[in-house]
C-alpha cells in the first residue's frame, strides 16, 4: 500500500488502438469450407512510462486470435490496445497491480469489440471472447516469478 497521508490518484488520459491486423490467408478457398473452426487466443501485456513523466504510463493490451478450420489457418487477428493512465501516489506492488490488472480490464472491452467487428467484416460469424479475470493471470504472473526466483538460487 502507499504511504499514509499521501494522496493517490488515478486517471485515464486515453484509450486507442495502437495497431490492428486482420489476415485470411486462405481466401476466398475458406470460405467454400465446412465451418468447425477451433479458435486460439493468446494476449500479452506491456507497460512503460511515457515521456518524461514519473505518474503517467502507456499500457498496451496485445491480444492474437486465431482461427484454424481443419489444420488450417482461417483467419488471425491481431490487435494492440493502448491507454495512457496517470498513476500518482502509486509504488511497488499496488503500482504493479494496478497496471498489470486494472489497466488491462479497462482496455480489454475496446479489444473485444475490435476484434468482434473485424471478424464480423471478414464475412466470419461473430466473435465474441469471453471475460478475462485479468486480477487473477496478474498473480499466476507473480507467482511464477517467484518460483522462478526461488528455482533461480
Amino acid at each position: 500500500m502507499s504511504e499514509q497521508g499521501a494522496e493517490t490518484s488515478f486517471q485515464l488520459q486515453r484509450i486507442y488502438t495502437k495497431d490492428v491486423s486482420f489476415e485470411v490467408p486462405g481466401a476466398p478457398e475458406v470460405f467454400l469450407q465446412s465451418w468447425q473452426p477451433k479458435v486460439n487466443l493468446q494476449l500479452n501485456t506491456h507497460t512503460q512510462r511515457v515521456g518524461d513523466s514519473t505518474t503517467d504510463y502507456e499500457v498496451v493490451l496485445e491480444l492474437t486470435v486465431t482461427a484454424s478450420n481443419e489444420d488450417k489457418v482461417v483467419y488471425l487477428v491481431e490487435i494492440q490496445q493502448a491507454g495512457i493512465f496517470s498513476a500518482v501516489g502509486f509504488e511497488g506492488e499496488e503500482l504493479e497491480q494496478l497496471l498489470g490488472a486494472y489497466c488491462p480490464n479497462l482496455l480489454f472491452p475496446y479489444a473485444r469489440e475490435a476484434v468482434s467487428d473485424l471478424v464480423s467484416r471478414g464475412t466470419f460469424p461473430q466473435l465474441l471472447l469471453q471475460p478475462i479475470n485479468f486480477d487473477a493471470l496478474y498473480q499466476q504472473a507473480k507467482q511464477q516469478q517467484a518460483e522462478e526466483a526461488a528455482n533461480a538460487h
